[in-house]
This record gives C-alpha cells, structure tokens and sequence, in this order.
C-alpha cells in the first residue's frame, strides 16, 4: 500500500510534497509508469517514503541491503541510487519487476541489484546457506502481509549488529486501530507491530511516513 502519508491531505500535503523531498527523474518516471497499472499501483511506496530510505542508506553508508517485496522497483531504485552497492530483492512476480528492470537499466544500476524471483522464505534460506549470516546492513520488507513474521526473523539473522530493518505498510491504511478488521493483513500487521514493540533484540521507532514504517535497529 502507498501513496500519500497517512493524515496528510488537501493544501497541507500539497505544501508538504513541495519541500520534503526531490525526486529524481527517473524514479519519477518510473512513479508515473507504475501510477497507469491502476488499482495494483498502491502497492508502490511514496516519493518522500523513497527519499527517507536513501538518505538512511546514506547516513548509515549501507552497501548491502536485503528487499522483500520489490514490485516495480522504486524502493531498490531509490536505494542504489542512494549508494546501496548490493541489493538482493526478493519478489515472485516477473511482470511487475520487469518494468523495475527497465528502470534500474536505464539509471546505470543493474549490476547493483540482484533479483530473486522464488519469494522472500526461499531466499532467506538459501542466503544463510551460503554464509550470508550478519553481513547485510539494511532490510525493508514490504510483501505479503502474513509473512511478515518470517521475513522480520530471516532478516535479523542475515543483519550485522547495528543493522536496520524496515518494516513498511504498519499502519496499514489505519485498519490496524479499528477492532472490527479482523482479516488476515491486518492481523498480520497488527501481530509484527506487538511483536516488534516487545523484542529485546532490536531498539525501534515507528514513523509516521506514508503508510507507517517501523525502524528496528539489531542490537
């Protein structure tokens, strides 16, 4: 889920989009590319969710990040052209990351981006396998609602101490704070964000961007 941060809305969004972010060109482009998909586009983060993750790739000097959920690449776009030297995506949807593909041609970072498109379990998996364990700097996860639990445990095990991982979509559109959505997404989100608030293992800060991302910092 995207577009704009939740609680903004008519002239003061309006003011808020004209001094939060800049956006490049051609994450621009792809922003727009993706916005004709229709209904699907709202999978897509916001621009100023996109400027916030690369200046934390910058401020952290994050060179491998782990991604779960790539859709049509603006999140691992923004994130290269941030620095982020190697990014392994994790997706299962060939059509949508094909246009991201585009993309991350066309702004010289493909070698950057390395893509998986067997699902986030599968790539946890075969990562800690090959001896992956604590080398990433950053993880954002943003796929399936249900799997969040598994990606959150994948990724602290595949983060260095002192790593960070984002969660995005927490607030979930604010279905997380009305007790009559009891549906799968929104249990998930609801759980992960409990679960989150109580792990010893990590220091955290919910933001209020777009659709909420929560922070989590391994100790």
């Amino acid at each position: 889920m995207a577009g704009k941060t939740i609680g903004l809305s008519g002239a003061l969004y309006d003011y808020y989009a004209a001094h939060a972010y800049r956006e490049p060109e051609v994450l621009r482009e792809l922003r727009e590319e993706t916005a004709k998909l229709g209904g699907e586009a709202q999978m897509q983060i916001g621009p100023e969710q996109g400027a916030f993750m690369g200046l934390l790739v910058k401020l952290m000097g994050a060179r491998r990040v782990l991604e779960f959920g790539t859709f049509t690449g603006y999140s691992s776009l923004a994130m290269a052209l941030a620095g982020a030297t190697h990014i392994t995506c994790a997706d299962v949807s060939k059509a949508w990351t094909d246009i991201g593909r585009r993309y991350w041609q066309k702004a010289g970072v493909t070698d950057r981006i390395d893509l998986h498109l067997d699902g986030g379990n599968a790539v946890i998996a075969r990562l800690l396998k090959a001896g992956a364990e604590g080398t990433y700097d950053m993880a954002f996860i943003d796929a399936d609602k249900t799997g969040y639990d598994a990606y959150y445990e994948g990724a602290l095990k595949l983060l260095r101490p002192g790593g960070l991982i984002l969660i995005d979509n927490v607030l979930w559109g604010g279905d997380v704070a009305d007790p009559a959505r009891t549906d799968e997404d929104t249990t998930a989100i609801r759980a992960i964000n409990v679960k989150v608030m109580a792990d010893p293992r990590v220091e955290i800060c919910m933001v209020p961007i777009c659709d909420g991302v929560t922070m989590a910092r391994k100790r």
